[in-house]
């Protein structure tokens, strides 16, 4: 269940790693948390590559440019895991809680956010600010981690002018890069569990299914509706570890 939930939002606007990781953690407490979170990668590549292929229907890619982007998050990806090896992320958490609360903000109040038509950049600009976003949200999401797709789909908005539902595939797109990356890494530590990852993916795949073809009916009046929500999740998350923790 909490792969088919993790797979549903993660196909629209990510974020399922919000829902699928604690709760994994939280459901198998005797296994080391380095196991959990490569087992983990099995269904959340699964489901992103179901989801990617619906949108792939519908959404036309720049190759050139998904290709430096993935090389770039890729790296900084490593560069922030090895990051994470050396110094503690928690500074971190405080300020991530700030900049959500302020992103919510923006979002509700500016309605055409990720709604209108794209517009055309020139290319060496696209290439730079697409770099910039990579590096940046790449190495977070080695670093930190939690809603790295829907960091993605908000610099691709902004930086790029794609609207929600050309970001949501590139930044799909960039995901299984990193995914993969990981996957690789663990299955030659043998960290996964194939019972659990396997049930597991089909069920994310599914989720990121029907989520897509959610995603592509409706619309980006939709998908910011449920963008707005991963938000908040992402501000209840941070919030509890920030006050509680």
């Amino acid at each position: 269940m909490a792969a088919f939930c993790a797979g549903f939002i993660d196909s629209i606007v990510g974020g399922g790693g919000l829902i699928q990781t604690p709760l994994s953690l939280a459901f198998l407490p005797n296994l080391p948390v380095s196991t959990v979170i490569g087992t983990l990668k099995i269904p959340a590549f699964s489901g992103t590559a179901l989801a990617t292929s619906q949108y792939l229907k519908k959404v036309k890619i720049d190759w050139k440019l998904f290709a430096i982007m993935a090389i770039c998050a890729f790296v900084s990806a490593f560069l922030g895991s090895q990051l994470l090896t050396v110094i503690n992320n928690d500074f971190m958490k405080p300020v991530l809680l700030i900049i959500l609360i302020v992103l919510a903000i923006y979002t509700i109040f500016k309605k055409d956010f990720g709604q209108a038509t794209e517009r055309k950049i020139p290319y060496h600009i696209a290439i730079i600010n697409g770099c910039i976003v990579s590096i940046a949200v790449g190495f977070y999401d080695g670093f930190i981690g939690p809603a790295t797709g829907t960091f993605f789909i908000l610099g691709f908005v902004t930086l790029l002018s794609m609207d929600f539902l050309k970001a949501n595939t590139n930044a799909k797109l960039i995901n299984l890069a990193t995914n993969f990356g990981s996957i690789c890494l663990f299955l030659i530590k043998g960290q996964i569990i194939w019972k659990i990852a396997l049930p597991m993916a089909i069920c994310n795949a599914l989720g990121g299914f029907i989520g897509a073809k959610l995603a592509i009916n409706k619309g980006n009046k939709f998908i910011r509706y449920i963008f707005i929500l991963v938000i908040l999740l992402s501000i209840c998350r941070f919030g509890y570890e920030v006050i509680f923790k």
